[in-house]
Order: C-alpha cells, then structure tokens, then sequence
C-alpha cells in the first residue's frame, strides 16, 4: 500500500547524474562543444562551396574553350579565305595575261597581298617558278608535294601543304596553291602563295590563351602546320583530329602540360584549328579562390577557439577565483606569443614636475625579440631611450610620452635603424595603461613595397617603363612653372611611327612591342637626364625638353638625331624592320600657356608632318587648328540639321535625290538608288563626301541613316499610290548604321509604317562592311532576306577577302564599282576585272549593275558582256522625285502606245 523510498545506492547515482549534467551546462564545457558543432557546419558549408566553384571552373573552362574556337575560327577564315582569294585572282590573272604578265597586271591594280607577310608565285607546267613578289630568282618546285598533287589531280580547291623550308627560301612556311589550267583545260601550273607559319598564329592573346595555351592550324593528315604554346611557334607535330566535331577533351599537349582541347575543321580547306587552354592557368583562380576559403576557414577556426578558450576561461575563473588569474595570465601569454606584433609594456619614468624622462620596459613578446635582437630577459628592465638613443631626435619619444601625459591612443610609421629592424617599415599603435603604455610595433615593409608598386604601375606605362599621360602632364605644368618663374621656355614634341601599323599587324603584337621598346630607347638615349620621353599609348610618344631658349630652329639638330635614331632598323622576330617618325613640336609660352594646350597644338603641328609625307618635323603654327575648327563647326551645323530634318524646315536639312537605275537590254527604269544632300544654310547644298564621314564619326549617322529609310520607303509608296510602275528603292547602309543592333527593327518599322512592300526595297552594303565581322552579317542579311527585303553587293572589287566567301551572302546584285568602269573603253586591266564580275555574278544567278557609266563606249562594251543593268550620267544624274514621276510617266506611254495602234 505504501511507495517504497530509493535506496541510497540510487539516490547517489542520481545525483551524480545530475552533477554531470549540471557540468554539461556549464559556459566552459557547452561553449566549447556548440563551437564544434558550429565549425563542423562551417567546414561542411566551405567544402559544398569548393565544390560548386569546382564545377563552374570547369563549366567555364568548357565554355572558354569553346567561345576561342569560335573566335580562332573566325580569324582563321578570313586570313585563308583572303588567301584563297588571291589564288583565284593569281589564277585567273594568269588565264588572262600569261604566267609571266600576271603579277605585272595585278601588281599595278594593287590586288597583291603585302610582301611582307606573304609571297606569290607562278610556276609554269614543268614546275618552273616564273614570276613571283618579292620577286626571286627561277627555281624548279617540280618535285614538290603541292606540285606534283595538282599535276596529277584537276581539282579546283586549294591545296595546303606541310610547314617546310625549300632551298628558295630556308624559313619555314607554308605553301597555299591551286592548280591552273590552259584554255584547253589541260595542266598549265601553279599559283602558289607562301606564308610564315607564325602568321596563323599571330592571333594568340596571353590575356585569353594565358602562358601555356595552345593555338595551332593542322591539315587532315593529323600534321600540325603551325602550333603556338605561349610565346613558341612549332610545326610539323602529329595530332589526332578525331572527328573535329569542337567538342571539348582533356588531355595531355606534346610538352606534356594538360589542357583543355577542342579540334574545329575549316570549311573549304583541307585544315583544321586547334586551341587548348592550360587547366593549371585556367583553374588557377579557382585554386586561389579555395585556398582563400580553406584560409578563411582555417582562421575562423582558430579565432573561434581562442574567443572560446578566453570565454571558457574567464567562465572557470567565475568559478574558481586562483584559477582564473592564472588561466587569465596564460591566455594573454598565448596570444601575445602567437601574434605577429611586438608588444612592448612600458613604465613611465617621471622627473620634476611631473613630466615623462624615460621608460622603463617591463615584459615583451617573443615578437618583440626578433625584431630588436636582443632576449627578451635582457630587455626587461632597461631605459628606453638607452636601448635606442635615436628615439629622442625622431620623435618617438615625444609620441610615446604624450600618449603617457594625455591617455589618448596615437599611431604612427617610421623606417627602422639600429636596432629596431633596420631598414623595414613598421607601425607603431601606443595606448596609455596605468603608470605607462603599451606600444604594439607591426612590420608593415610589405604593404609599403605594394604601394610602391601601385604608385610606379599608376604613372608609368607598362610595356617601355616610360612616363605614362598623367605623370607627363604633371611634368609638363612643373617645367612650365619653372620657366615662367626663371623665363625660360619649355619645348614638347609629339611623336608618332610612321609604319608601325603594317608591322604590328604583320608580324604580330610580340614583335609590335618590341619594336616599341627599342624605338623608345633610342629616343631616350638622345635626351638629356632633365628631359622626360613618355608614351601615351599605341605608337604614340611625348618629349618633354625643359630649359631651352626661345628659339625653336634650336632644336633643330636634337630633332633631326631623334629622326634618324628612329629610322635605323631593327632586328624584331627574327628579321630587320624599319619604322621613321613625324613629329609636332610647340614651345612655351608662344604656342600655348597650360599642358593641355600644348599637347593639342603639338598633336595638330604633327598631323601636319603626316600630311607633308611623314618622316619630318614641323613647329606648330596657328593655322594648323584651322582645319579643326572647321570640322567642328561643321559638327555643329549637322546636328542643327538633323533636328531641322525631324522639324521639317525648308532651309537647313536633308533631302534625297534618285538616281534612276536602267536595264541594258530594253532601256526601262526598273529602280533609283536614294541619295542624301543636305540642304545648308549658309554653305548651300553640300555633297555626302563631306558630312558622311563626320556623321560616323560622331554617331549621328545611325540616326540619319533611319531617316534616310524612312524617307526612301514615303517616296516609293507615294509613286505606288500614284499609279507608276513599281520601281526598286535602293538605300545604302553605312557601316555604323549596319552594325547597330537594331537595324532590322528599324527597317521592319519603316516598312509598316509607309505600308511599303518589302520586295520594292533594296539595302546596298559594301564587301569591306560585311567582312568586319563574316559571321554576324550574314546572319543579319538572312533575316532582312526573310522579310522580303533584297540585298546587294555595292562597290564590289574594292574589297580584300569576300570573293571566296560571296556564295554564302544571301544577295541578288552585285555592283560594279565606278572605278573599273571610269577607263572601261580603252583600259584592259578595267574591262578583264569587269568580265570577271559579270561572269562570275552570272555563274552565281546574280544580277549585276555597273555604276557611273557616262559614255556611249561603256555601255556598248556592258551590253556586249551581258551586264544585266547600269546607272550614271549617260542616261541621268540624280534628279528629285518630280523628275522620276516624269521618267516613269514617260516609259508606262511607250508602252502603252503599240497597244493603242493594234486597237486602231
């Protein structure tokens, strides 16, 4: 009936439970069990984090590769298709004129690649090499693969061979060549273009292909013709193409380094590209991004457990008052001990009247001992200013005494001597404790060489180690205030290469650089230790000549060793090249009073040296900004007339004129291509080659241009409505305009809105427009194509590199360019380049138009080749809209004439 009481054997085990317990809850055990758990939830975190990055550095990886294929490719087709395209010229050159009046012709056209970069050669059908450019001497190639191929093989492609050296020329390089048939079709020889192999490669970048890339062009043999690996160019290794599909492998390059490879084949070439990207350098980030994150974990770690063994600590002294003074000395010991500071605890040693005379040093760190050589037992005890006197005439005595008398915490720096690590920087932190201070001392050396660096980086240009634009402006003010104060002068010559341009793109950046290099220290090497040579970037440099007399001609002889030191050759990739200079020289005060002004006037004086056929000199004359001032004044009169345009005033705007466009074979007017001529106040009416260029420049162009459509499309539709014949509205896109995102929007606009059919509307575009960027034009064309809007080819023959790629252009017409038809009547190089356009536009289902034909002999020559269409002064300049209604008039009663007589 009654509960049974627990023995006491249980009652001891419960209440040792519960001491346990009661333990458990204490801060110095719970805490530091929470901090466990706390940092293995870090941990798990840091680690899921390392693993996402993992993946999306090999995501990115992936897509690098890829995105420089893409871009590799690209480059590469335009470099072999401007190859292949001079084959195809050399070829038919050599149909028309003789293996050996070929390069004649074509050299006097200037349809010949630059010699620099590539060699072209025909060789006849015994494998006699003929002519060539640079011209060499004769030489037998009868027994070479390339030869041999197409001697054997009456095919119409390129053939590329191996990266070879040949007893004509020792370099390797590459052989491009197509074989050329007589007019019997039999085997007549080769056209053959020679390249350095270290052309195909000139596109590698550090900053996308890193010190390790790999850029290389293979043939389907499986044989690399160029292979570059960070600065080095190779060929003639053995690669395994697989399918060459661009799919992306890891694997290991022939210097053994492992990269990330993607293998694309080149349309219409029997070549493939092979880019590979270094996983060391392309993980690197992620690999300092995890270490960041291990560090960052690592140190929380730690701090977490020393905050916790302090908390836990200071918890246990609660408890235990001896144990915590001890246990609170032994944190402080820890944490001084595993700083990288020097701490110094200091007594004030006072004098009369209270004032600080000394310090005595009472207890340092381990820190502390290596920073001033001594043990910290010896330390102990002694007079601060005896172990380091210095302190009283640097002011750190006074620092430190301050800190003493008013308890306000200071900082400061200074650069050790003696003792006190000499040579590095430190930082001194002093904070007043109770009859004295404690100074914490940090080696700061590291972070003040950074920003050295920095500062050195900020005003020097990287490549030349020269003054960069903002340290040579700051040098110019300071030489100007010099010379207004002493009245001196101050002379400043712009420089700038005449040449570089074809160098740099010819034989690639690296050697661009390093010809900059040597040019700049030959220029220095000239100037005096008071003058400053700086680069502004480009091929562009600045002189800066302090302390001259105010006679220019006095600089005459250092300008003219500046030229000549330029002019010398230099041995850069392998082979001499030669660069001159034009230079624009002003002088302080005569030709301006603040650096801006003179670098502006400087720039003009050599523009004017270019303008005077470069390789010279000229000082600055008033004059020279003439031309400046006009273009801005004309810039200003544009914009003027675009809003006019927009507001539709009658005295300052645009208007379009038609040029009607005629059919050869019946004389009908079948289209008019819109003109603009822009109505000016003051000036009157002012032609396109004017203002054209200026509107691109300045952007306003994009606007005109959408005008110009606009404006195009009303006038059709208004012939239509008025019951004309439908004729063709032709309207040229500059290039600003062509590249701009929204051209087939604005186009689609146009046409809605004037309820224009777009098979009435035609866009001209130039082949060197297209070519800037093959890929996104074309696909711009088809979706103008798909609306209904046709294309054609303006100006054609003018360009470089779009024949081999013209059958991918979804174009109708192709136009003859005014200059092979100016001298059609009596100039054999116009009229067999004009045969060519027509048979080849026929030969692709195009129609093709010659524009400016004035004469009665150019279109009877068209109309014997079978040009389909022509425009120009013969049969009518541009008229106004009036007139074209009048045209058109007149053509529909011609028509409507022998109907009226059969009804009679």
């Amino acid at each position: 009936m009654f509960s049974r009481s627990p023995s006491p054997r249980m009652q001891a085990r419960r209440s040792a439970l519960a001491r346990w317990l009661g333990r458990g809850l204490d801060t110095h055990i719970s805490l530091p069990l929470f901090a466990i758990l706390l940092v293995i939830g870090m941990w798990i975190l840091t680690l899921r984090v390392i693993d996402a990055d993992r993946a999306a550095a090999h995501d990115a990886v992936h897509a690098a590769t890829l995105e420089r294929v893409e871009t590799y490719e690209a480059q590469m087709a335009r470099s072999l298709n401007g190859i292949d395209q001079t084959l195809k010229v050399l070829k038919y050159a050599v149909e028309l004129n003789g293996a050996e009046g070929a390069l004649p012709v074509l050299r006097a056209q200037g349809l010949l690649p630059p010699g620099l970069v590539f060699v072209v050669a025909i060789a006849d059908r015994n494998g006699r090499v003929v002519a060539s450019n640079p011209e060499d001497s004769a030489h037998d190639v009868s027994g070479t693969a390339y030869f041999l191929y197409h001697r054997n093989n009456d095919v119409d492609l390129p053939f590329v061979g191996a990266t070879v050296g040949d007893p004509a020329k020792a370099e390797p390089h590459i052989h491009f060549t197509r074989r050329i048939n007589d007019k019997a079709g039999r085997f007549a020889g080769v056209a053959i273009v020679e390249a350095d192999p270290s052309y195909f490669t000139s596109a590698y970048e550090r900053s996308r292909d890193g010190e390790q890339g790999m850029l290389g062009l293979a043939g389907v043999d499986g044989l690399m013709r160029a292979l570059r690996v960070g600065e080095n160019v190779s060929w003639g290794q053995r690669i395994e193409l697989g399918s060459a599909g661009g799919g992306v492998s890891l694997h290991k390059g022939p210097d053994g380094v492992a990269r990330y490879t993607s293998v694309q084949r080149l349309h219409g070439f029997p070549l493939a590209i092979v880019v590979g990207l270094s996983r060391e350098e392309q993980f690197a980030p992620f690999e300092a991004k995890r270490q960041t994150y291990l560090l960052a974990a690592s140190s929380a770690t730690a701090l977490l457990f020393l905050v916790v063994a302090v908390v836990a600590g200071w918890a246990w002294q609660l408890a235990r008052a001896r144990r915590r003074a001890r246990r609170a000395q032994e944190t402080y010991a820890a944490a001084s001990e595993g700083s990288l500071d020097a701490f110094f605890v200091l007594r004030s040693v006072r004098g009369p009247g209270d004032a600080v005379v000394d310090f005595i040093v009472e207890a340092t760190n381990s820190r502390a001992e290596s920073f001033i050589g001594l043990p910290r037992e010896q330390m102990q005890g002694m007079l601060l200013c005896d172990m380091f006197p210095h302190y009283r005439s640097n002011g750190i005595f006074d620092d430190l005494a301050l800190v003493a008398q008013d308890g306000k915490p200071r900082e400061g720096e200074w650069q050790g001597s003696e003792r006190d690590a000499a040579g590095r920087w430190l930082h001194r932190q002093v904070v007043a404790v109770e009859d004295g201070v404690v100074v914490i001392v940090r080696d700061i050396t590291e972070r003040k060489q950074v920003e050295e660096r920095i500062f050195h980086m900020a005003h020097h240009d990287e490549l030349t180690g020269l003054p960069n634009r903002n340290l040579m402006h700051d040098r110019i003010e300071q030489a100007i205030h010099n010379a207004a104060r002493h009245g001196n002068a101050v002379a400043l010559a712009f420089v700038d290469l005449d040449g570089f341009k074809l160098i740099n793109d010819g034989l690639g950046h690296k050697a661009g650089d390093e010809l900059l290099k040597a040019v700049s220290k030959r220029m220095g090497a000239c100037l005096r230790r008071s003058d400053t040579l700086a680069r502004f970037g480009g091929d562009e440099f600045v002189i800066l000549l302090p302390d001259q007399g105010h006679e220019p001609g006095a600089l005459a002889p250092l300008l003219e060793k500046i030229r000549v030191a330029v002019t010398e050759p230099v041995q850069v990739a392998g082979q001499a090249v030669q660069v001159s200079c034009s230079m624009g020289v002003v002088m302080y005060p005569r030709d301006g009073h603040d650096a801006s002004a003179l670098l502006m006037n400087a720039d003009a004086a050599m523009y004017r040296a270019k303008d005077l056929g470069s390789n010279n000199f000229q000082f600055y004359a008033r004059e020279m900004n003439a031309s400046v001032e006009e273009k801005l004044v004309l810039l200003d009169g544009l914009r003027h007339a675009v809003q006019a345009t927009h507001e539709g005033a009658a005295d300052n705007g645009f208007r379009l004129l038609y040029q009607p466009k005629v059919d050869l074979r019946t004389g009908r007017v079948f289209g008019v291509e819109a003109l603009i001529r822009w109505q000016h106040p003051e000036q009157g009416m002012v032609p396109p080659q004017r203002f054209i260029g200026l509107a691109e420049e300045s952007g306003l162009i994009v606007e005109i241009g959408d005008w110009v459509v606009r404006e195009a499309c009303r006038q059709a539709r208004a012939w239509v409505d008025a019951g004309l014949p439908p004729v063709t509205m032709s309207v040229n896109v500059s290039a600003r305009q062509f590249e701009e995102a929204r051209l087939v929007e604005r186009v689609a606009a146009a046409l809605r809105d004037t309820r224009l059919a777009p098979e009435l509307l035609e866009l001209e575009v130039t082949e060197s427009l297209i070519m800037r960027d093959l890929h996104k034009s074309v696909a711009k064309m088809r979706e103008l194509e798909a609306m209904g809007v046709s294309l054609s080819i303006d100006d054609f023959g003018t360009g470089y590199s779009s024949l081999s790629s013209l059958k991918t252009f979804p174009i109708s017409r192709l136009k003859i360019d005014k200059s092979f038809v100016s001298e059609l009547a009596d100039n054999p190089d116009d009229q067999a380049i004009a045969m060519a356009v027509i048979s080849l536009g026929h030969k692709l289902n195009l129609r093709v138009i010659a524009e400016g034909v004035e004469t009665e002999q150019q279109r009877a020559f068209l109309r014997e080749n079978e040009c389909d269409e022509m425009q120009g002064y013969l049969f009518s300049k541009p008229v106004g809209a009036d007139d074209i209604v009048d045209m058109l008039e007149a053509y529909a009663l011609e028509l409507e004439r022998p109907r009226r007589l059969a009804l009679a």
